[in-house]
């Protein structure tokens, strides 16, 4: 019986350990690696340019693997050999913290978003989300909301809080079209298969084919903050240097070029 207990528990973590596996398998071997670093898929454009820049300087490049945050800290979990995690918000940095899987004294805010409403490219739309907007109405008979996975995903439930806030939430709960990550909601509204999602403005920003028409108010959700921290399994010398260069003055303007705001707002 303690056997079948036990290979009941590696089966439940089966799934996050895979992308672990995999991740571990692709990595560059060698002192010529960089250090490895897990972040929310929006972060991806932002995380890149640092990369090149950071390499720019003479350091290996790191290696970074994006996804949601959801996905991310399963693969934290599950051991995956990475040294920095950039997270889309606190709540799943709290969690590993609490696991001690991350180094407490390196944990800090990179950089902070908004959370925008999007539909396909076209006439310019400007709507004023506020208590009372009628999401169903917009969305039409047949459409459904694009939305990152309300219940772990970070954008999914900053989205479900906004729209819970501004009394939306019971129109469209039942009309979503869910996605794995904020990125994929962002593709279903590109693609028009939806004709409207929730995602943040730094991702409508990367995506000529969707229109922002209205930025839900910032007391109607969480703050999008973006914690960043060094896992404790870090081994690589350079993680805490690449984390120090996103927070300086360097990396934070990369950032602020692609349209998020500064680490020390509010």
């Amino acid at each position: 019986m303690a056997t079948l207990s036990r290979l009941a528990r590696w089966c439940r973590r089966l799934p996050a350990l895979v992308p672990a596996l995999l991740l571990a398998a692709c990595a560059p071997a060698g002192p010529e690696a960089g250090p490895m670093v897990l972040a929310a898929a929006s972060m991806q454009e932002g995380l890149e340019q640092a990369a090149d820049a950071w390499a720019a300087q003479g350091h290996a490049r790191p290696v970074l693997s994006f996804a949601a945050t959801s996905a991310l800290a399963r693969q934290v979990e599950a051991g995956a050999p990475a040294g920095l995690l950039v997270s889309a918000d606190e709540a799943w940095m709290d969690e590993l913290a609490g696991q001690g899987l991350i180094v407490p004294a390196s944990r800090r805010i990179l950089a902070r978003n908004r959370l925008v409403l999007v539909a396909p490219a076209g006439p310019a739309v400007d709507l004023y989300l506020t208590s009372g907007v009628d999401l169903a109405g917009l969305l039409g008979a047949d459409g459904r909301l694009a939305i990152a996975e309300p219940d772990s995903v970070p954008a999914g439930r900053y989205g479900k809080a906004a729209l819970t806030a501004l009394g939306a939430w019971p129109q469209v709960a039942d009309r979503l079209a869910v996605a794995d990550s904020v990125r994929g909601a962002l593709a279903l509204v590109a693609r028009g298969e939806a004709p409207l999602g929730l995602v943040y403005a730094t991702d409508a920003r990367t995506e000529p084919r969707v229109q922002v028409v209205g930025t839900f108010p910032a007391a109607s959700h969480p703050p999008v903050r973006y914690p960043m921290a060094q896992l404790a399994r870090s081994t690589h010398p350079d993680t805490a240097a690449f984390a120090d260069f996103l927070a300086a003055p360097e990396g934070q303007a990369i950032l602020l070029r692609l349209g998020f705001a500064r680490a020390e707002g509010p």
